[in-house]
């Protein structure tokens, strides 16, 4: 059997924390025959929650889970994490601008970047799904001494998934016909659904679908506004969407990407590709390598009217970093 992987999971008792630990204790995320432990962070508030969820946890008896820690100590919680999911944060509230939501959420995140330098695995992973994802990310890697920028990731692939859903549905086939679909910039409503170099079936999307203006306007609005979308017909955020694609974005950085294939996930930027800024975390076209490296798909046509919305979300990236710079 192998040696069992840790994955430490904050907001562990929350909605997306709830539909995704279940899965990875099933081997949805890291495979069918590797073991894990589980280690679960919350705050203390919400310790007597978490502890019903172990319990169930306990009860499904998934022959893969080796150990389950439930804690509100963040050393005890990253101790040896191979993984680390932070999926824990304040939700954003009526009234709250998105610069209170990054002052507010950017404490917690220092600390756990401290944290898990101070107490995980040497190669640790770290994937924040907590909003405004891609800035708590480059919070928590700052505060991370010592550990690899590219081992820091900010999740995006549920907007690829929006976007593939959507045009799927207005070409008539498959989400699995859909391939090749970037989302570029900021988990927010600048980010950009690259549309100009997705392939559905195979041929460019521009050929399958000749709305060429649902492709420039409402196609886009549709994915950037979707989460808001959501809350508006539930009453709450997405939960289960979020937290299926947080599994399938580990999955796929453990997984060799297919021939000809990409996917969306947001990463640390050198500056050297696509115009993008240095030092920002930032969503681009990302395959997983053969040795389980990752590298930044390169030589995709930018187009005039695609180059004006990458640099728009860029622009609000390097917006928020200059507000959470102490």
């Amino acid at each position: 059997m192998k040696t069992p992987v840790t994955v430490t999971v904050t907001g562990a008792a929350g909605n997306i924390a709830y539909s995704l630990l279940f899965r990875i204790a099933a081997g949805e995320m890291l495979g069918a025959d590797q073991p894990v432990i589980l280690k679960l962070l919350e705050i203390t508030p919400c310790l007597d929650k978490l502890k019903g969820v172990v319990m169930e946890l306990e009860d499904c008896a998934f022959p893969l889970v080796k150990e389950i820690v439930a804690t509100d100590d963040p050393a005890v919680a990253f101790k040896n994490a191979d993984w680390c999911m932070l999926v824990g944060s304040v939700p954003r509230k009526a009234g709250m601008e998105r610069k209170d939501l990054l002052s507010i959420n950017g404490k917690v995140f220092v600390g756990q970047g401290k944290a898990i330098a101070e107490n995980a695995a040497p190669g640790c992973r770290v994937f924040v799904v907590g909003n405004p994802c891609n800035t708590n990310c480059l919070i928590a890697l700052h505060n991370a001494t010592g550990m690899d920028k590219k081992n820091f990731f900010a999740m995006t692939m549920l907007d690829e998934y929006r976007a593939k859903a959507q045009l799927a549905a207005k070409a008539g086939v498959a989400v699995s016909d859909v391939t090749n679909m970037t989302i570029w910039g900021n988990h927010s409503a600048t980010q950009y659904p690259d549309f100009t170099n997705a392939k559905i079936c195979g041929k460019p999307v521009t050929e399958v679908i000749s709305d060429t203006e649902w492709l420039t306007t409402d196609f886009i609005k549709t994915v950037q506004q979707r989460g808001a979308a959501i809350i508006q017909a539930r009453g709450l955020s997405s939960a289960a969407s979020a937290a299926n694609a947080a599994l399938m974005t580990v999955k796929n950085l453990v997984t060799p990407t297919a021939e000809g294939d990409w996917y969306s996930v947001a990463s640390f930027t050198d500056g050297t590709k696509y115009g993008l800024p240095a030092g920002i975390i930032c969503s681009q076209p990302t395959r997983t390598n053969a040795d389980g490296t990752y590298s930044i798909v390169e030589g995709l046509p930018i187009d005039e009217f695609s180059r004006a919305k990458i640099d728009a979300s860029c622009k609000e990236l390097l917006e928020e970093r200059a507000e959470v710079l102490g």
